[in-house]
C-alpha cells in the first residue's frame, strides 16, 4: 500500500494558462518533497487542462469537473487530499522554495496549531514586485484581536489541519470572494492561528482573477460580507445577493479598471513609487473616466512620501 504524503498541496485552476506552468514548477522545485499536488481543473476552457498534463511527477494527481467555483472546486479537492496537512496555492502564484519545509515544522514543532501562514510579496501580472505584504497580525493573540476587523491571513499562503477545516464543514460555498475568510473565524476557536513573518509565496496581482480591490464591489457587497463575518454564516438569499454583484462586475474592463487603480495605490501607501503609480491610475482613469477616486490618488502622486504614508497609516482604508 502506497505511504501516505505528509502534505497535499491543493490547487483550484480555472482558465489558468497564462501562469499555471510557473505555479506548478514552483511546487516542484519545493526543498520538502513529500507532498502530492492535487489540482482541482473547475471547467476551464483554455489550455490549463493540457499544460498540467505536460507535467510527469506521480506527485500530481488532477481531479477535473465543471465550473462550480472556487469553494466547490477546494472542498472536492479536500475530499481527495490523502495528507493530514493542506498548503493552499493558487494557480498564477509562485512559491519559495522552502514554503512547503517551513510552514510543516512549524506545525509538527507547535501541534497547538491547526493553522499557519506568512507574509508575501505581491507581483505584477508580469512578475515584477509590487510590494512587500506583512500581516496585519502574526501571533495568535494579534490574530484574534483583529479577526473580525479584517482577514488577517494571505489565503495561497496558509497550511492548515485538513482534520480541523473538515469538521468545520469546509469552504462555505455562498460566501463568494471571502470563502476563506469566513472559514478563519469558524476554526479559530478549534486551535491557535500563526503567521510567520516572512514572504513564503509570491503573489500575483492580475486583471482576470476574481478578487478586485473591494472598495470596487460596492457598499451593498461590503455590507454583506461584514455581516456574515460578524454572524459566523453566511444565507443562501445573501449569497445570490453576492453572486449577483460579482456577475455584474466580471466583465474586463472592470477587472482592468481595478488592477491598475490597485497597483497605483500600492505604489504610493506600501512601495513608494510615484511615477509608476501614476502610470497605472492614468490606465485607470482611462478605462473608468468617471470614478473621482481615481483622480484623487493621481493627485496624491505628487505629494511626499513622508505624508502618504501619514494618511495612509491615519487612514488605511483610504489608499
Amino acid at each position: 500500500m502506497e505511504a501516505k504524503p505528509q502534505i497535499t498541496v491543493l490547487m483550484p485552476a480555472y482558465n489558468a494558462e497564462k501562469y499555471i506552468a510557473e505555479a506548478i514548477s514552483s511546487v516542484l522545485g519545493q526543498t520538502f518533497a513529500d507532498f502530492e499536488l492535487v489540482i482541482v481543473n473547475d471547467g476551464s476552457t483554455d489550455d490549463t487542462l493540457t499544460i498540467i498534463r505536460s507535467f510527469d511527477d506521480k506527485r500530481i494527481v488532477v481531479i477535473s469537473q465543471p465550473n462550480q467555483g472556487v469553494a466547490a472546486a477546494l472542498n472536492t479537492g479536500l475530499q481527495h487530499a490523502r495528507a493530514q496537512y493542506i498548503a493552499r496555492f493558487d494557480a498564477d502564484d509562485i512559491c519559495h522554495p522552502q514554503r512547503l519545509k517551513k510552514q510543516y515544522h512549524f506545525l509538527q514543532n507547535n501541534p497547538e496549531y491547526i493553522l499557519v501562514g506568512s507574509d508575501a510579496d505581491y507581483i505584477l501580472e508580469n512578475g515584477d514586485l509590487l510590494f512587500h505584504f506583512k500581516c496585519i497580525a502574526h501571533t495568535h493573540e494579534e490574530i484574534l484581536q483583529k479577526l473580525y476587523f479584517y482577514c488577517p491571513f494571505v489565503h495561497p499562503a496558509v497550511m492548515y489541519k485538513k482534520e480541523s477545516v473538515c469538521r468545520a464543514g469546509g469552504y462555505p460555498a455562498d460566501a463568494h470572494n471571502f470563502e476563506d475568510y469566513l472559514l478563519w473565524t469558524a476554526i479559530a476557536r478549534a486551535g491557535k492561528l500563526y503567521n510567520i513573518a516572512e514572504p513564503l509565496i509570491k503573489y500575483r496581482l492580475n486583471a482576470t482573477s476574481v478578487t478586485i480591490d473591494e472598495k470596487w464591489r460596492g457598499r451593498e457587497f461590503r455590507r454583506l460580507k461584514r455581516e456574515a463575518i460578524l454572524r459566523g454564516s453566511v444565507t443562501a438569499e445573501e449569497g445570490e445577493k453576492l453572486l449577483a454583484i460579482i456577475k455584474d462586475q466580471d466583465v474586463q474592463h472592470i477587472k482592468e479598471g481595478a488592477y491598475h487603480a490597485l497597483c497605483g495605490k500600492k505604489f504610493l501607501a506600501n512601495n513608494y513609487q510615484p511615477e509608476k503609480a501614476r502610470q497605472h491610475v492614468k490606465k485607470a482613469i482611462s478605462i473608468h473616466p468617471f470614478r473621482l477616486d481615481n483622480y484623487l490618488l493621481y493627485t496624491l502622486s505628487y505629494l511626499p512620501e513622508r505624508f502618504i504614508l501619514w494618511l495612509h497609516q491615519k487612514s488605511p482604508n483610504r489608499l
